[in-house]
């Protein structure tokens, strides 16, 4: 009878661990989606001109999943930002002192790069927040970017201190990063234009990276790793 009873709880506990993993993946998914729509539609009408019912509209969610998720538009589009952030500095969120600069930069600008082309949306909604005065982003994630930034130009200080590039503003390096990378996607318009052709294609994005990398690196004495090249 015991073995039963130990048997049966068992069997519950299982069942219910199933049924919240079933629940998390479903909320995952569909918090995923609401955030990709969200993104077209604060890309296409910016924060003012962006509804709700268009995001549901686009997700082919219910208005109430966000609401459940975000709480509001402005709860949605600060999870946007976030994403957008998230995205742009993981790949050098994991460096340290002991990383490799020349790999470590050569592989945040790459995926900076990468990001424009197949994120557009996600930079021309953070250049637009920024050209208004970043209203939305000081409120959720301002405090956020600058430990993040602090951070990463702490990294970068102490590979100058230990000799292995040279000697720069940790914080201006960064900005340069951004806008040579963002500017891809910001400017798509213009770079297309003057590249004589109606948008870009990877070859694009591969010389865009090599060029910026090869520059920036280069400026810092150190040289793009061997095997991209």
């Amino acid at each position: 009878m015991q073995e039963y009873l130990l048997d049966t709880a068992q069997k519950r506990l299982n069942d219910a661990f199933r049924t919240r993993t079933k629940a998390g993946r479903i909320r995952q998914q569909n918090e995923a989606k609401i955030i990709k729509a969200a993104e077209i539609e604060f890309a296409q009408n910016g924060y003012k001109g962006t509804s709700l019912n268009a995001v549901a509209d686009r997700a082919q969610l219910p208005k109430s999943n966000i609401l459940y998720y975000f709480k509001s538009k402005f709860g949605l589009y600060g999870a946007v930002l976030a994403d957008i952030l998230e995205m742009w500095n993981q790949a050098f969120s994991v460096a340290s002192i002991d990383s490799d600069p020349a790999e470590t930069l050569y592989r945040y600008i790459e995926a900076k790069v990468a990001y424009s082309y197949t994120h557009p949306l996600a930079s021309r909604i953070f250049a637009m927040e920024i050209i208004q005065g970043a209203p939305h982003l000081e409120a959720f994630l301002a405090q956020d970017l600058k430990v993040w930034l602090d951070d990463r130009a702490s990294v970068i200080q102490s590979w100058i201190d230990a000799g292995k590039m040279k000697a720069v503003n940790p914080h201006h390096l960064i900005f340069l990063i951004w806008g040579s990378t963002q500017h891809y996607a910001d400017f798509s318009t213009q770079v297309c234009w003057a590249l004589g052709k109606k948008e870009y294609d990877q070859q694009d994005f591969q010389d865009a990276t090599a060029t910026v990398a090869m520059i920036v690196l280069g400026g810092l004495g150190l040289t793009i790793p061997t095997e991209n090249r």
